[in-house]
């Protein structure tokens, strides 16, 4: 099943230079962002309530969040449950978050601000129930960010190692750049848009990371056997013969995995939002980046043919040898 021809001759590198201008400012920015705004870490990482209300007719969110907010509870997040009557509440409290270790006056505190949800909503109407609450105490919510880090931290390093095993310096190089450049900017999109950063939204970071990775060995696998094969083997040439000849399978991956999280997000419900919405904008930066950013920076890096051949050794003993 091909969507371009696999001998198609698009000149996909003579738009290097503004590619990777492109790359530059949205690295930029992203980081920028990063540094200025930060991740709006949720209840995971901060601490915090989460309380499950249930209503006995179609609940009215609008509604939920006023009442909320008459109370005092500027700051909570509500989302209702897809195809139910319940409805998720999401305090990042100073007051659940009080003590750095759980203990019973923290867990006592944190029941109370529950009971005291549930109190606000039936001021409004009476036929809500608390189905349940739940509480991440700041400790564990710290442990996770730190394992989140390292876990994140892990996988690129094995990636690396892996890249360098299996390719030239330089393919390696441009692999683990793009590495970098696609996690950086899908982070800069949580940092700027401020949405918040879960556990299953660090999850699909390394989903991406895993993705993008996939992508650019098919194409870079690509690049080495078409050096190896032709007699004159230019750069530029190689290089846009080998995104050309991986274009189908590149835009029919990335295509039916998006149409998959895109149903994940529209009908997996608000617990799946954020996962499936970090693989889309992942897999869209990965496969751009497959194209236009790892290909433009392995050229600039000065890769030939004389880099893939076997090194040979004169040897004058070997020689004489019949």
């Amino acid at each position: 099943m091909e969507i371009f021809n696999h001998d198609s001759k698009i000149d996909f590198l003579r738009l290097r230079t503004i590619s990777i201008g492109v790359s530059i400012v949205l690295l930029l920015i992203s980081l920028g962002a990063l540094a200025t705004r930060g991740l709006n870490y949720a209840l995971d990482f901060t601490g915090g309530v989460l309380v499950e209300a249930s209503y006995h007719q179609q609940p009215d969110i609008e509604g939920v969040r006023g009442a909320l907010e008459t109370a005092g509870f500027h700051n909570a997040q509500v989302t209702q449950y897809l195809g139910t009557n319940d409805v998720a509440i999401r305090l990042q409290l100073e007051e659940a978050n009080a003590g750095k270790t759980e203990s019973s006056d923290d867990l006592k505190k944190m029941n109370q601000v529950a009971d005291n949800v549930i109190a606000a909503l039936q001021a409004k109407t009476s036929d809500v129930t608390k189905k349940s609450a739940s509480f991440v105490s700041a400790s564990v919510g710290e442990e996770l960010k730190s394992d989140g880090i390292v876990a994140v931290i892990f996988v690129i390093i094995g990636i690396m190692i892996y890249i360098g095993i299996r390719f030239e310096w330089r393919f390696a190089i441009a692999a683990i750049a793009s590495e970098f450049h696609d996690t950086i900017i899908v982070l800069g999109f949580y940092a700027l848009t401020h949405r918040e950063f879960d556990v299953n939204v660090l999850a699909s970071v390394l989903a991406v990371v895993g993705y993008s990775i996939n992508d650019k060995v098919v194409v870079f696998d690509r690049v080495r056997e078409l050096f190896r094969s032709a007699r004159r083997a230019e750069p530029v040439e190689i290089l846009n013969k080998a995104i050309n000849s991986t274009l189908s399978r590149t835009i029919i991956t990335a295509l039916f995995t998006a149409i998959t999280m895109i149903a994940l997000y529209l009908f997996g419900g608000p617990a799946v939002h954020g996962f499936a919405l970090t693989m889309v904008i992942g897999i869209l930066v990965g496969t751009l980046s497959s194209i236009f950013f790892a290909s433009p920076i392995l050229y600039w890096l000065g890769v030939s043919k004389k880099d893939l051949m076997p090194v040979t050794r004169d040897n004058s003993e070997l020689a004489r040898r019949p």
